[in-house]
């Protein structure tokens, strides 16, 4: 729309991974794949831990939080991507784009808070197993979980009010699959940035205590198996903490890296190769890692599947 000389943005166009009809619909089909495997996980993770007593444990009262975030994460960004491959449409209105940036923001960022958590329950429950019940009390999981999506949130409005105070009158679209900061920045016509700036430290350092934190806790836990003298004790402790070490460094590197590294004016595949790292991986494979390779989660299914056949053949005893 245009008011005099002010063009007023009602909307953006977001980046296809192709402008060929067939690589659409293959890139509609890659991601509905991956969108329903996350899907599935992260549902099958949080309702057998909402149903089995056994499992309303800290580890996977913060397990059940951080699939609900995975959840959440990929269903904010691919849908859209899946429905605008298939109508060969790339638009995505102001608002929608304003709630997609916040939305990826609150999550993420909750999602790197949680997982900081998980490393500090781990540390206490291996370093400290005699304090565990008393520091990792109910009232504690709660509050830490609440202060997790409170951190997540915060950035969230500070990153998405500080970049759409700019003014956007030139082109509209937008170098990623959905809305986000450093794509935003490119297209405003704004040189003064300084404000979103802030929020991207501030945010960074959030990141950079998360990191920090971790690493304190994994290195407490690292050090304490070591001394464990049986080596099947050691390997188990480590399949367990390894795995999730090298999740979150994918995640926390692939997104300090999309936010960071210089802007190139040329439509870039890195971009959206490192966005798909940290918006559509960790979803992804947080449910094989954190859940579905654990001992307790695995007898929780056999316990599932035994109690859905048994309720079947009782159906059928009661209605032959």
């Amino acid at each position: 729309q245009n008011m005099g000389n002010l063009t007023v943005v009602t909307g953006f166009l977001l980046m296809g991974f192709s402008n060929t009809s067939d690589l659409q619909i293959l890139h509609a089909m890659f991601f509905l794949l991956i969108y329903l495997v996350a899907l599935i996980g992260n549902l099958l993770i949080f309702t057998l831990i909402s149903l089995d007593g056994c499992l309303h444990t800290p580890m996977y009262f913060f397990l059940k939080n951080l699939s609900f975030l995975d959840l959440c994460l990929i269903s904010v960004t691919v849908p859209k991507s899946i429905a605008n491959s298939l109508s060969h449409s790339c638009s995505i209105s102001y608002l929608g784009c304003v709630l997609q940036l916040f939305l990826v923001i609150l999550f993420a960022g909750s999602e790197i808070s949680i997982l900081t958590v998980m490393s500090y329950d781990r540390y206490i429950a291996i370093c400290q197993p005699l304090h565990y019940e008393t520091i990792m009390n109910k009232e504690s999981c709660v509050k830490m979980a609440v202060a997790s999506w409170f951190s997540g949130g915060v950035v969230g409005t500070m990153y998405s009010a500080s970049t759409f105070s700019l003014p956007f009158c030139g082109s509209r679209e937008i170098h990623q699959f959905f809305c986000d900061v450093p794509s935003l920045l490119r297209i405003s016509c704004s040189e003064k940035h300084m404000v979103v700036y802030v929020s991207v430290f501030i945010g960074l350092g959030l990141v950079i205590f998360c990191c920090i934190s971790i690493i304190i806790s994994y290195g407490h836990i690292f050090s304490t198996v070591l001394k464990i003298p049986t080596t099947q004790g050691r390997s188990k402790a480590f399949s367990t903490c390894l795995p999730h070490l090298i999740v979150f460094i994918v995640f926390v590197i692939t997104g300090s890296m999309a936010y960071l590294k210089p802007h190139l004016d040329s439509d870039s595949v890195l971009d959206l190769l490192l966005s798909m790292f940290y918006t559509v991986v960790p979803p992804t494979l947080n449910p094989v890692i954190y859940g579905l390779r654990n001992k307790d989660m695995k007898t929780s299914i056999t316990k599932f599947i035994a109690w859905k056949h048994s309720s079947e053949r009782l159906m059928k005893l009661s209605f032959p």
